[in-house]
């Protein structure tokens, strides 16, 4: 049985650091108010380049089938989403009154994978994908807000050597990983 449905494309998972705490530590209205502003901030400044196969707690699944993917374009938006968060959480901090310790990490991923629809619901399938949620489990990281890129993005994305960020530390297991600051 051959799968004709099946093309190259980016895996992208926005993830909340310190959600579990969060979650425990916050009213569940106010919780959940939070979350649901951080997690429509992230779509509105994809701006529909990535679809979205699915959004399960504070993790959102975005993918895109792209047979030259841009590490340029990717960084970017990465960059935009963050500062958006960044200011989203300023805002709803003021606006509530309150601590939100939350920060944003990232997955990169790129491979081969296809999609099933079950109802309304699109689901993607493919080793890509349940390697890109693996790597959300990863010991490589040393601060909450990062990018991972893994090897195969980075191999397969259209970049030269000056793209490639000074702060992107190689990780010889999966691929670079990109560090970023509490606040842009």
């Amino acid at each position: 049985m051959e799968n004709t449905n099946a093309q190259n494309g980016i895996i992208l998972i926005p993830d909340f650091s310190g959600f579990t705490e969060f979650v425990f530590n916050t009213k569940l209205y106010t919780g959940e108010y939070i979350v649901r502003q951080l997690l429509s901030i992230l779509i509105d400044v994809n701006h529909q380049y990535f679809d979205i196969s699915e959004i399960e707690g504070d993790a959102i699944l975005f993918y895109r089938y792209d047979s030259k993917p841009s590490y340029k374009k990717i960084s970017r938006m990465l960059s935009n989403m963050r500062k958006a968060f960044n200011m989203k959480i300023e805002e709803l901090s003021e606006m509530l009154n309150t601590t939100i310790d939350l920060s944003l990490k990232f997955i990169v991923h790129y491979g081969k994978f296809s999609q099933y629809n079950i109802g309304n619901f699109r689901k993607l399938y493919g080793k890509p994908i349940v390697e890109a949620h693996q790597m959300l489990k990863n010991g490589f990281a040393e601060q909450p807000s990062y990018a991972l890129y893994s090897h195969s993005f980075l191999k397969n994305s259209q970049k030269d050597g000056s793209d490639l960020s000074e702060e992107m530390m190689q990780l010889s297991e999966v691929g670079a990983i990109q560090y970023f600051g509490n606040v842009d």
